[in-house]
């Protein structure tokens, strides 16, 4: 799997969904991971620290589509406002478990994310979707 992952703070559905053919890098700040699923994982993380399972999320339509569609090119989705307050909220512990768990999910799957990397990768966004709420814009996803 390579995949491209960046998420990125943004004022609105319209100004981030700009970033489809592009990215976000040169317009917005963000952070660049890869080879995970992010579509998956932000419903992973959210049952995790919001609580709800997985296909409740999923039937209500998270994550919430703003540009494009990933089939076979970009995709540009938003950050569901549970999970950004979750995330905004969330003690360092609470993060640590939830990387754990996280990555211990993905185990069951077969797919290898380091607790490490997830505890990094959960921090970071944390702290892009503080600094987001703080200048009342939103937290996107752009994959490639």
């Amino acid at each position: 799997m390579s995949v491209i992952v960046e998420f990125f703070a943004a004022p609105d559905d319209a100004s981030a969904a700009l970033v489809l053919q592009t990215g976000p890098r040169h317009a917005f700040e963000s952070l660049s991971f890869g080879n995970f699923d992010p579509e998956e994982a932000v419903v992973e993380w959210e049952c995790l620290l919001a609580g709800g399972s997985f296909e409740e999320l999923v039937d209500a339509g998270e994550p919430r589509i703003v540009a494009g569609r990933g089939d076979d090119g970009c995709v540009v989705f938003t950050i569901s406002p549970r999970l950004s307050a979750a995330l905004a909220e969330a003690e360092r512990s609470e993060l640590k478990d939830a990387a754990a768990a996280w990555s211990l999910q993905r185990a069951e799957d077969g797919e290898v994310i380091d607790t490490e990397i997830a505890e990094v990768i959960l921090g970071d966004l944390a702290a892009l979707v503080g600094s987001a709420r703080r200048q009342s814009q939103g937290v996107y996803c752009w994959v490639a």
